[in-house]
């Protein structure tokens, strides 16, 4: 199952800043039916990425009926993204 999601970077400060993109709507709805599958504990459900010239591997952080899908210092740096920037990225649930 690929998917394709856009969305604006935002932050989210805790005792470190994490920056994410929110998964929701029929995306949300496909994940979910592929999560129990996938899932390794807590609702957190691992996918492999792409976003522009970058390849990555996250886990989507479950939030209410949305997913947040983390992006690594490393992506924003090498696509040159910022809080703020909308994005789309390419997305595959990777089963256990």
């Amino acid at each position: 199952m690929d998917l394709v999601v856009s969305g604006a970077v935002f932050e989210w400060r805790g005792p470190s800043p994490f920056h994410f993109v929110a998964v929701t709507g029929d995306a949300a709805d496909e994940i979910r039916e592929h999560a129990a599958a996938a899932t390794y504990g807590w609702g957190m459900v691992p996918v492999e990425c792409r976003l522009g010239a970058t390849a990555f591997t996250t886990s989507l952080w479950p939030k209410g009926d949305a997913y947040y899908l983390p992006l690594k210092d490393s992506v924003r740096r090498s696509e040159g993204i910022a809080i703020g920037d909308r994005v789309t990225v390419t997305m595959r649930v990777r089963a256990r």
